[in-house]
């Protein structure tokens, strides 16, 4: 079995990422988009729930109440934020129960990609290998990998009706945002959401910038 070069500790902030194998996309539609959403908090969850269909026909005796997000002492991970493009996703994690992390994201891509598959009638693996992680390691670096995942869609330039979703309407205040983020640990530096969106959009106007100073450089070293 394949050890991790970056153990997961309590505690501790966690950037993890994925995509789609061969570059592919993993979401079609915004449906696709709910269904993911829904997984990212059915799956965290300490006690295992089977699939999500089969989990759906417990609901039925709440006679219509939406389930009740589990508690902290009930969940594998907190999420700081996240975003879902079409063909990846990024998140911010940190690691609430032993080794929850690892199995939060083994029960979440392995039960998306049965929904996708069934969905597509298609086979095989929908994602490219084992998911990513980088350790955040400090404030400053935890402050702007918020910024990138909230707005990753900008950074990506993603516009109309293409499928895509992020915690950025938690942070923002947005009545419509899903609420499924610990985001206390973002804005409690800030005075209100007002100044972190103003941080946000200026760290991503720096991201924009380099990566245009990336691809010049690119292009100069190429002729």
């Amino acid at each position: 079995m394949r050890t991790r070069k970056i153990p997961f500790i309590q505690g501790e902030y966690y950037h993890v990422f994925n995509r789609g194998i061969d570059k592919r996309d993993i979401f079609s539609d915004q449906y696709d988009i709910k269904r993911f959403i829904q997984s990212m908090n059915e799956f965290n969850n300490v006690e295992p729930i089977g699939s999500i269909y089969q989990n759906s026909f417990n609901k039925i005796s709440l006679r219509g109440r939406t389930p009740k997000l589990y508690t902290k002492s009930e969940k594998l991970v907190d999420f700081i934020c996240y975003c879902l493009n079409p063909n990846h996703y990024h998140f911010m994690l940190s690691q609430i129960s032993d080794n929850g992390i690892s199995e939060f994201m083994r029960r979440l891509n392995g039960g998306y990609t049965s929904y996708f598959n069934h969905k597509n009638h298609r086979s095989g693996p929908l994602f490219q290998g084992c998911f990513k992680a980088n350790h955040i390691d400090s404030n400053e670096y935890l402050l702007h990998v918020s910024a990138y995942i909230n707005l990753n869609d900008s950074v990506h330039k993603l516009r109309g009706s293409t499928p895509k979703c992020s915690s950025f309407e938690e942070y923002v205040g947005a009545k419509s945002a899903t609420g499924i983020c610990n985001k206390d640990i973002i804005l409690g530096q800030f005075e209100n959401p007002k100044k972190y969106k103003q941080f946000a959009q200026e760290a991503l106007d720096g991201i924009l910038e380099r990566r245009k100073i990336d691809k010049e450089l690119t292009r100069l070293l190429l002729e």
